[in-house]
């Protein structure tokens, strides 16, 4: 059904990639506290901190990077965490942070290093530093490498990658609902992008159901739990290998939302260059856009969204072929720009990209190098956060509530599709003492929503202020998707 992916397993001593054409402004840096396991998947905690997957040795552990005093990341400092329950050792999950600040993860496409398409899962609580198993949905035997997402109204959705079939989870009892009925094909290799409409979109890969001309996308609605077309692709953007079923991969690339509402989905490519399209969330409409430079293509792999708007792509030749390079899409056109050390020896598939708030992207890619990315240029002011109320009093150790618009940013932010979910589409609040310049974390709960570009909504989240925060006058800061609000002055008691 699929080709079973390997992982690297040390960190490259390569030059840097050489690239045709190098966009000005841009830096690439590794940590300077560097870990001592193989990097794969991480996830941003709601107090800041970045949990990260050991994916070489003991795919049990789990580790904490936490950023300094001054909120680097880059100077940041790790730490161990508990361990998944006895039994389950993934890689290639389901994975998300849900709205009360817990983390979950589903599935696998590989248990303790064997093929396996687990159907085991697990939730992780930071407060208390513990996982907790969660059982399948009913009748389920796999979940897999398969996709999933938080719903606009916090629900987690997850699907069993190889059946039609999807669940959405009750986080107070772990116990599964099921939905997504009219699915056109299996849920295996494709991805789900959250839209601002609170649907879901995904493009067919038209596993089990090979269609060598297919270019169906799909649209699940929550509100009736179905799904329906979403019309043709215009171009394939799956690889069926030139029309050789025998050979096809089936995979496709990953598809991000940009702040104009239009998401660029991204082609693989078998045999020849890989397709790409745009589909424009206003008008449902598909129209196809440029095909990627040089025959690469992105045969499951990492994508995300910069602060400046433009796409940030880790691309590769072919189906898992080595030599990865990285390319900007601004809407029209494609940059390729320069990449870290050792990602001559990676695949597309090889790479995780996790949204900062500060802005930056942490890449990882099965190594102990993990590099940060700061992206040129800068925001649109209109993307920002915005602060209605706040306490301009708060006490370490309590709780609060702030309201305001854009809470959630204007996308997921960094997007793969079914090996590896990594959304930040909810607020982290950042307190900055004006006296010493220490950037402390509140650990963010309960939003009011989990949706996508929600415009003049007004919003809010509950926030726990750090009993190590420093007192006096400080600057609040709301941050989606790395983007900061205007700072709102409280003084911590």
């Amino acid at each position: 059904m699929k080709i079973l992916k390997f992982v690297r397993t040390s960190a490259a001593a390569a030059a840097l990639l050489t690239a045709a054409s190098v966009a000005t402004a841009q830096t690439w840096q590794p940590l300077a506290n560097q870990p001592a396991f193989t990097v794969g998947a991480t996830l941003l905690l709601t107090d800041g901190t970045v949990l990260a997957h050991d994916e070489g040795a003991d795919f049990q552990a789990w580790y904490k990077l936490t950023p300094d005093a001054s909120g680097s990341y880059v100077n940041g400092t790790w730490s161990r965490i508990a361990s998944l329950p006895a039994g389950y050792a993934p890689l290639y999950f389901g994975s998300a942070v849900l709205p009360d600040g817990r983390v979950i993860i589903e599935g696998g496409e590989y248990n303790f290093g064997v093929p396996r398409w687990t159907n085991l899962g697990a939730i992780y609580d930071p407060l208390a530093d513990t996982w907790t198993s969660v059982a399948p949905p009913a009748g389920w035997k796999t979940i897999g490498d398969a996709q999933s997402a938080v719903l606009a109204n916090g629900t987690y959705m997850q699907s069993n990658c190889c059946t039609k079939e999807a669940a959405l989870l009750d986080p107070a009892t772990l116990t599964w609902t099921s939905t997504g009925s009219g699915k056109f094909d299996v849920h295996d290799e494709e991805g789900w992008t959250l839209l601002p409409s609170g649907q879901l979109l995904t493009v067919d890969a038209y596993v089990f159901q090979y269609d060598a001309s297919g270019t169906n996308s799909e649209l699940y609605t929550p509100s009736t739990g179905t799904w329906s077309s979403a019309g043709s692709t215009v171009v394939q953007l799956w690889d069926s290998h030139c029309g050789d079923a025998s050979r096809a991969s089936f995979e496709v690339g990953p598809a991000v939302l940009r702040p104009d509402k239009t998401v660029f989905a991204m082609g693989s490519n078998g045999c020849g260059a890989a397709h790409n399209a745009i589909y424009d969330t206003r008008t449902g409409r598909w129209t196809a856009a440029p095909d990627f430079p040089q025959n690469l293509g992105v045969s499951d792999g990492p994508a995300a969204l910069e602060t400046n708007g433009n796409v940030l792509i880790m691309a590769s030749n072919r189906v898992f072929k080595k030599g990865a390079k990285f390319l900007e899409w601004n809407g029209t056109s494609f940059t390729t720009i320069g990449g870290p050390p050792g990602v001559r020896s990676d695949s597309s598939f090889y790479g995780h990209f996790l949204q900062l708030p500060t802005g930056q992207l942490l890449f990882t890619d099965f190594s102990s190098d993990v590099e940060v990315f700061t992206p040129a240029g800068a925001y649109d002011p209109s993307w920002r956060p915005t602060i209605a109320n706040a306490a301009r009093s708060v006490m370490r150790g309590e709780t609060y509530t702030v309201t305001g618009t854009q809470f959630n940013g204007l996308s997921q932010g960094a997007t793969y599709g079914d090996d590896y979910q990594s959304a930040t589409n909810y607020p982290l609040v950042r307190l900055v003492n004006r006296a010493t310049g220490h950037v402390f974390y509140c650990r963010t709960h309960d939003h009011s929503s989990m949706g996508v570009a929600t415009g003049s909504k007004r919003v809010s989240t509950q926030f726990d202020v750090p009993t190590e925060a420093e007192a006096g006058a400080s600057d609040l800061v709301v941050v989606a998707n790395g983007i900061p609000s205007a700072p709102v002055t409280v003084t911590v008691q």
